[in-house]
């Protein structure tokens, strides 16, 4: 059984769902069950499935759960890219977890990338 909070990727994540958080506290009261809510969920899907993935038997299994990972990862830029235009979320918040997103999805791929061969 792998321990997650060793991971890098995941503890990148972790600290990408806090800042999250603190970030969509000041949307719209409106959007706390709409984009807020989605925002949230998708963001926290990614530390989620590499821990979940860490307790599971084999190296498929985890590696299956990072590619669930990846996909709430994309689902997630969308709904920045997304609060960005709707100018719920500056620019430079926006640039700064964008590009944080972007070092997760690479180390994804490559812990995925070991876990396959």
């Amino acid at each position: 059984m792998r321990d997650f909070k060793k991971y890098d990727v995941w503890q990148s994540s972790h600290k990408i769902v806090l800042d999250i958080y603190q970030i969509t506290s000041t949307f719209p009261k409106e959007e706390l069950f709409g984009l807020t809510s989605q925002i949230r969920r998708s963001i926290v899907s990614i530390p989620n499935n590499i821990a979940e993935g860490c307790g599971r038997n084999s190296d498929k299994e985890f590696a299956q759960f990072l590619n669930i990972a990846l996909g709430s990862l994309s689902e997630s830029e969308y709904l920045l890219f997304l609060a960005k235009d709707l100018r719920y979320i500056r620019i430079e918040d926006f640039e700064r977890i964008n590009e944080e997103l972007n070092t997760v999805k690479r180390r994804l791929y490559q812990l995925r990338l070991k876990l396959i061969k």
